[in-house]
């Protein structure tokens, strides 16, 4: 398998292709993950094992510029050639992965491409500040390596539909979505194998309260004050935010948790992220401006271990979504994350959230871009503790189709698919 980037801080290599290699590890098959040491060259020029699933950072490159770029693909490649692979599997059709497999395409490996992102028009090639170089050969890959690919896995339908639009036959195109199983199982491999601790406390530097409730206590205690009520009276339920704020839109979120905090001045949210441009500071303000800031509690980024703790302190989460091509093609890892870990959700209904989510079953789906409705949903949940514990229920009970183990079957329909290819071709 090849990744774009390294194990961290994204989350390609660690929540979509590890869980993977290793479902497919337990059905008997040897894999192996290959990364540049892209966002994370402390681990350039490493091997570790996780979970049966060696991970190799190749060394980063001696040189500059484009000499780097053709340096770094290549040492991808032969360090994939180094671990006799029977077919290469290439997650993102981009970077120095895509040209790995391109150059591995003469050499007689077969290739099955993996896309879980649109990276073209209307897609992360907008998000990003790349340069103008890199935004054409990126488009370029995300057009040219689903053709050339003996079979292509895609997270999403959308993305199933872009690939189709290319040319690719239906029959080669294999819908594999994000899972679940593993997923906090890798998050604690991760913080063993590399000694990573990351505590989440007040005065930890990934923890920013906002407004009230600023204390040292941890966890709940630090509401202790504003949680004190009899048993006849519990407590209200806590919100959660885990978001990178790029996919949502900050004036629209900012006049639900408005309404909501009118309503329900007693109710907080915990945020947990980063934007990819300094969004979470825009959030901040508009909180001060608007007068719901004493509803925040703002963790920032946090390592994958220390995910789980957080999502056991709330009750509901709110996953706001923009409707735009980048969110309807991908597929959210944290959504699946959110519905494994138990919180009642209140989704927009954009892109896979309607794969994962059956409104009133197993959350709430509200219409994008109105506030109004994402308020009234969440307002609804914080007063029917009976609602919020059937949704989380049927939240849980709904990610057993997205178990891994199940996963791992449709990779192996495209690797068979790849296999009957290769042995046409010959």
């Amino acid at each position: 398998m090849l990744a774009p980037f390294g194990i961290r801080p994204k989350g390609t290599l660690l929540a979509r292709m590890l869980p993977l290699a290793q479902a497919l590890a337990q059905r008997g098959h040897t894999l192996s993950i290959v990364a540049p040491p892209v966002h994370n060259p402390q681990d350039a020029a490493s091997r570790v094992v996780y979970g049966a699933v060696p991970v190799v950072h190749t060394p980063l490159p001696r040189t500059a510029g484009p000499a780097a770029i053709l340096e770094q693909s290549y040492t991808l490649l032969q360090a994939a050639r180094a671990e006799a692979p029977d077919l290469l599997h290439l997650f993102k059709p981009k970077g120095y992965g895509g040209l790995a497999a391109l150059a591995a395409k003469p050499l007689g490996l077969p290739l099955v491409l993996d896309t879980d992102d649109w990276e073209g028009p209307g897609g992360w090639n907008e998000l990003l500040p790349y340069p103008v170089a890199a935004r054409q050969l990126f488009a370029w890959q995300e057009r040219d390596l689903p053709r050339r690919a003996a079979a292509v896995t895609v997270a999403s339908r959308t993305l199933e539909s872009l690939v189709w639009a290319m040319g690719v036959p239906p029959q080669r195109v294999f819908y594999l979505p994000n899972g679940v199983y593993g997923q906090v199982e890798n998050m604690r491999v991760v913080a063993k194998e590399r000694e990573v601790t990351q505590k989440i406390t007040s005065s930890s530097p990934l923890s920013h309260v906002v407004g009230e409730g600023a204390g040292g206590e941890g966890h709940l205690g630090r509401y202790s004050s504003l949680f004190a009520q009899s048993s006849d009276n519990p407590p209200p339920p806590t919100l959660l935010l885990y978001t990178r704020f790029w996919e949502l839109d900050l004036a629209e979120l900012a006049a639900a948790l408005v309404a909501i905090h009118l309503a329900r001045p007693e109710v907080r949210l915990i945020v947990v992220g980063r934007g990819e441009q300094g969004e979470e500071e825009q959030l901040l303000a508009l909180a001060a401006r608007a007068g719901f800031a004493p509803m925040l509690n703002y963790r920032g980024w946090l390592q994958p271990e220390a995910i789980p703790a957080v999502l056991a302190q709330a009750q509901i989460a709110l996953v706001p979504t923009r409707d735009t091509l980048i969110n309807r093609a991908r597929c959210s890892a944290k959504m699946l994350e959110l519905m494994d870990a138990g919180l009642a959700i209140v989704a927009t209904d954009v892109g896979e959230a309607r794969s994962f989510i059956n409104h009133e079953q197993s959350g709430l789906l509200v219409p994008p871009a109105n506030p109004a409705a994402l308020a009234a949903a969440t307002l609804r949940l914080i007063a029917d503790a009976p609602l919020r514990q059937r949704l989380a229920a049927g939240a849980r009970a709904a990610t057993v189709a997205f178990h891994w183990a199940a996963l791992a079957q449709v990779a192996e329909a495209a690797y068979d698919c790849c296999r009957a290819d290769d042995h046409h071709r010959r």
